[in-house]
């Protein structure tokens, strides 16, 4: 059995890290988010790769790869703070391939492959989505209810709203629009893993910059990282990244292998995953000392993209009420 990614996976992983080592570094992620506008440069060079479509078939444009390549490059993207729709865009294509009419798929899936068209999703309550990530500017946004009983897909029209998250446009999208004709449930599943794959990377993030920080920061003529308490809070932060690791890459692989695992895969990524982050990157704050929390430290950013990233699609609360609840039909973690 297979633990590790495969040779091609590493080759996206490695080519994702390089090209946004030197396109979305810090200062760049400063100036998008500060002028409040998405990174259009960044945008169309992640276009022109064929990123945006990577999860799509290739009769609709996209690459025919699967989820599991997909959560490598949300992983990436999520570790740069990166200032681009690809996430929205990306959980649309999920939805629609999954989930959407024959109508729908010829609609958008080709013009979201390609870039020329974005994307979000949202859950819907009571009519409403609120605070969907991508949905400001976006031309269709996938809506689907919490308990992933229906779908519908409606064009354009969000509402702009202002997060604590200033590297993502979002907004308010009301329901109405076009039913979806498949598996909302399932649509929705994927879209849990896509996000637990970029709050993954948002919880390494954290981690790297506090342990190269704690190595150079001194006190008493002595790195900090030498004291016992900072340690501790060090290993507690791996131990949460690995684990939200382990748990994404085990639900995505459910979605293209053993489908019928993918509920109770998704709610413990997206539980693991939205707890990690926030903890990770409040203790990355912490462990900088009064440096992280200034507006010159660059933690700030995944802090904030933690706190919506971790509500968005529900909060590691609902997810083990809904481990729970699955539990209680019977339905099995593992084989």
């Amino acid at each position: 059995m297979q633990f590790d990614l495969s040779e091609d996976q590493q080759d996206i992983k490695r080519t994702a890290r390089d090209l946004l080592a030197s396109r979305s570094g810090w200062e760049q992620v400063r100036a998008a988010a500060e002028k409040g506008a998405y990174d259009d440069a960044l945008w169309r060079e992640l276009c022109e790769l064929g990123w945006p479509g990577i999860a799509i078939a290739e009769e609709h444009g996209g690459q025919g790869l699967g989820l599991v390549e997909l959560c490598v490059l949300l992983e990436e993207l999520g570790a740069a703070c990166a200032v681009t729709p690809l996430l929205g865009s990306a959980l649309a294509g999920l939805a629609l391939a999954h989930a959407g009419s024959d109508a729908q798929r010829e609609r958008w899936l080709g013009e979201l492959a390609g870039g020329s068209a974005r994307g979000a999703l949202g859950v819907v309550r009571d009519g409403v989505a609120e605070l969907v990530p991508d949905a400001e500017g976006a031309d269709v946004v996938v809506l689907v209810e919490a308990d992933g009983s229906r779908g519908e897909v409606v064009e354009g029209g969000a509402e702009a709203v202002t997060a604590i998250d200033p590297t993502r446009r979002h907004g308010r999208v009301s329901g109405g629009g076009d039913p979806l004709a498949g598996d909302a449930g399932g649509a929705l599943a994927r879209a849990l893993v896509a996000v637990s794959a970029e709050l993954t990377g948002v919880s390494q993030r954290a981690l790297d910059m506090t342990v190269a920080y704690v190595k150079e920061r001194k006190q008493f003529g002595v790195p900090i990282g030498s004291f016992q308490a900072v340690q501790h809070r060090a290993a507690q932060m791996l131990l949460d990244t690995e684990g939200a690791r382990v748990a994404t890459y085990f639900a995505a692989w459910t979605a293209d292998a053993e489908p019928e695992r993918l509920p109770m895969a998704a709610a413990m990524a997206k539980a693991w995953a939205s707890d990690a982050a926030k903890a990770t990157t409040a203790a990355a704050i912490q462990l900088h000392g009064g440096i992280g929390f200034t507006w010159e430290a660059d933690v700030h950013w995944l802090f904030k993209r933690a706190q919506v990233g971790s509500r968005f699609l529900g909060g590691g609360g609902a997810h083990r009420a809904a481990v729970a609840s699955l539990l209680r039909t019977g339905v099995e973690i593992a084989a």
